[in-house]
C-alpha cells in the first residue's frame, strides 16, 4: 500500500531531475485541482468534456488539468466517452464524462463477484 506522499496518491514521476521538481511543486495543490476538475465533470453530466475544455473552464494549465483527469479515470470517477474533441493543439482528443457514484459501487461490486469466481 503506498503511502499519501507516493503515486498513486500524489503526482508521480519517471526520472529524478526537473519531472521530480515539477511533481513535488505540484503535490501540495493536485488534490485542490483534482476536487475542482471532478467538480466541473459532475456538473456537465451526463454530456462529457475534454481535458482541455476543463482547464480553459478553470483557467488552468491543460499540463495541471490532463494528470488529474487521469488520475480521476484511474480513480474510476471518470469515463471515456466515444465521443472526440480537440485539444489546444488542434488534435483529437478523449471527451470523458462523469460516473455517477452507483455506477462505480455496482462495477466495483461486479469485479469482486468476478474476482471470487475465479480460482
Amino acid at each position: 500500500m503506498s503511502s499519501p506522499s507516493e503515486y498513486p496518491d500524489a503526482p508521480g514521476f519517471k526520472a529524478h531531475g526537473p519531472s521530480g521538481e515539477a511533481a513535488n511543486k505540484i503535490a501540495g495543490t493536485a488534490s485542490i485541482i483534482r476536487a475542482k476538475v471532478l467538480a466541473i465533470f459532475e456538473a456537465a453530466h451526463p454530456q462529457g468534456r475534454t481535458a482541455d475544455e476543463v482547464a480553459h473552464d478553470l483557467h488552468l494549465s491543460v499540463l495541471a488539468v490532463r494528470p488529474r483527469v487521469s488520475e480521476l479515470h484511474r480513480d474510476g470517477d471518470l469515463e471515456k466517452t466515444p465521443d472526440r474533441g480537440t485539444n489546444e493543439s488542434g488534435m483529437s482528443a478523449t471527451v470523458w464524462r462523469y460516473v455517477p457514484h452507483e455506477k462505480q459501487d455496482f462495477e466495483a461490486w461486479a469485479m469482486g463477484k468476478a474476482l471470487a469466481g475465479q480460482k
